[in-house]
């Protein structure tokens, strides 16, 4: 009797069209930097850190180094790397590879997904902005003109709410009145993050492509901290939606060693605090900080742009073989 496995679907979730697609969408993006002289660069995908972020699960992976065993994470993200790169001193760079999250799984996530990250030194965002727009205008082959919208601005005119004032009881009170029946305790960013997921998210870059500004300082993560119009204090950051759906995500750097360890800190306290696993600080990348230009840097989802380029709600769609076919 033969030990050959029976009945298993080995085809890809993809068609061939959509992965000449992908490849057609890469080739672009490598001219579109080319021209621009920016060096395409590949970092490790392995690292003994990882990111603090409550909000993402690193995939671990342990290796052997020189005899011993090694615990390690596979990248969610190449810009710890990347960012020692500009600190050493090799300017503009971008790269496309994969990257991994652990739990994500769904109509528009997998657990492996391909990444367009790029950095200009002594670029602002403003100026980072446009040259998204100029390779979404390339990519699209027309003109893109997106629509420029404030984080505060999303939320008045969704559900009559100010974001950045808002207390949690306001918070907890507007979510019970739009129908979301659930507790998430004191966590203020948590429901901020319920209601902009449900009811604001879903609507943005409808009618055309949309860059969110100004989130709440909260949320800076890596970016700098400034002050909006109202005094409010904001993440210098910009995310581009289309069709509802999150496609890039950018920052103007921060280049502050000691404020970036503070924030490290704070997660892993806020991690242990939901029970969740202390993440081991990258401190190559805090060295490398204390070196760090002015920067505006992004990261573009490139399975979720092919998404929309090839009019299609599933992920499954223009990905070879999902995490379930792996």
């Amino acid at each position: 009797m033969s030990d050959l496995p029976e009945n298993i679907d080995f085809k890809p979730s993809a068609s061939r069209a959509a992965l000449q697609a992908r490849a057609r969408l890469y080739a672009q993006i490598r001219q579109f930097f080319t021209e621009r002289d920016v060096l395409e660069v590949e970092t490790p995908v392995w690292s003994q850190a990882a990111v603090t972020d409550l909000h993402l699960a690193s995939v671990p992976a342990q290796v052997q180094l020189e005899g011993r065993n090694v615990q390690g994470y596979l990248h969610t993200s190449p810009e710890f790397a990347m960012k020692r790169l500009v600190a050493a001193g090799y300017g503009s760079i971008f790269q496309i590879c994969k990257v991994f999250r652990d739990a994500e799984r769904g109509r528009r996530h997998n657990v492996e997904f391909s990444m367009l990250e790029w950095y200009r030194p002594e670029w602002t965002l403003d100026a980072l902005m446009q040259e998204l727009t100029d390779l979404l205008s390339v990519i699209f082959a027309q003109p893109v003109e997106p629509e420029l919208r404030s984080y505060r601005e999303a939320f008045l005119a969704r559900v009559q709410l100010d974001p950045m004032t808002a207390t949690v009881k306001q918070l907890k009170d507007r979510a019970r009145d739009l129908g979301l029946n659930i507790d998430l305790g004191e966590d203020r960013l948590a429901w901020l993050d319920l209601i902009f997921s449900h009811f604001i998210e879903p609507t943005l870059g409808v009618d055309a492509p949309l860059y969110l500004t100004e989130f709440p300082a909260e949320m800076a993560s890596l970016a700098q901290v400034k002050v909006d119009a109202f005094g409010n204090r904001v993440a210098a950051r910009f995310e581009l939606y289309i069709d509802g759906l999150e496609i890039a995500n950018a920052y103007d750097e921060l280049a502050d060693a000691e404020e970036q360890a503070k924030r490290f800190a704070a997660d892993n306290l806020a991690r242990q605090a939901r029970g969740l696993p202390e993440m081991p600080v990258d401190q190559h990348l805090l060295a490398a900080l204390r070196e760090f230009p002015a920067c505006a840097g992004i990261a573009l989802g490139l399975d979720r742009l092919l998404m929309v380029l090839l009019d299609t709600r599933r992920i499954d769609r223009v990905i070879g073989f999902t995490s379930e076919r792996a």
